[in-house]
Order: structure tokens, then sequence, then C-alpha cells
């Protein structure tokens, strides 16, 4: 069997135990950004197993969608990454 060469881990352990790998995160072609594969992204990103510059050409993002993504998973977890919970978490 012959693995493919990239850059950086294949997998990293999460703070829950869980192994992330780079199956774990979207297809490049995605254009329907569910919370769940927002959120892939994000923990991709912070837990290292994409560089966020990657992620950005990858998915097409640009900088300031991403780093709403990540401060909406900071202030109030994963739920907020949801576009029917957008009213309910940017209220001030």
């Amino acid at each position: 069997m012959f693995l493919k060469k990239v850059e950086g881990p294949r997998a990293v352990t999460l703070p829950d135990g869980t192994i992330m790998t780079r199956a774990d995160l979207p297809a490049p072609n995605t254009r329907r950004w569910v919370a769940s594969r927002k959120a892939a992204v994000v923990r991709g990103v912070l837990y290292g197993l994409i560089t966020q510059s990657d992620a950005l050409r990858k998915y097409g993002l640009s900088d300031e969608e991403f780093k709403s993504w990540v401060a909406a998973v900071a202030d109030h977890g994963e739920d907020a990454l949801k576009a029917t919970a957008l009213k309910k978490y940017r209220q001030p």
C-alpha cells in the first residue's frame, strides 16, 4: 500500500480523545456549508491537522469568514455555526 505524501500530520488526537484524520475534513468542492462541516474545518485548523492558509485556499474561504467561524465556536460552541441560530448568538 502506498500513502500519498502530505504536509503536516495525517491524524491528530482531540482533547476528548477522538482521533481526527484528513479524511474527516470536508471535500474541497464543498458548496453547502452545514454546521458540522464548518466545525470540522475549525477543529482541523485549531488542532494542527491543516494550516489556516491551506484551509482558506482549499475551501475558497475568506479570512474574515473563517475568523467568524472560530469566534462563534470560541464564544458559544459549535451550535453557533448553525445558520438557523445566527440571530440567537449574534445578539448584543
